[in-house]
């Protein structure tokens, strides 16, 4: 799908820098896909999820570890190490 290539292209490259010890992982995950322009909205069984037109929703997760996600769903990882952000697509 294209929609995972521009998000993938958001989070890799991002407007602003995540900076952990001055903004969460989710909240900034949310603020370069609402400024690309993306419809981000709550989530009850995720972190938030992506609005598209005719099409449902995406649902993601975040995290700082990317051992032992779950593979149902969406996921936006934070490597403390080489500090970038990964997309992992679910499998399922």
């Amino acid at each position: 799908m294209q929609i995972f290539k521009v998000i993938e292209q958001t989070i890799t490259k991002p407007p602003i820098p995540h900076e952990p010890y001055k903004q969460s992982l989710k909240a900034w995950a949310m603020y370069c896909l609402r400024d690309k322009g993306f419809k981000v909205v709550y989530a009850q069984n995720a972190d938030f999820a992506i609005e598209t037109k005719g099409e449902e929703k995406l649902y993601f997760k975040v995290s700082n570890n990317a051992d032992d996600l779950d593979n149902t769903i969406n996921w936006i990882v934070w490597d403390s190490t080489t500090k970038s952000a990964s997309l992992i697509r679910q499998t399922s």
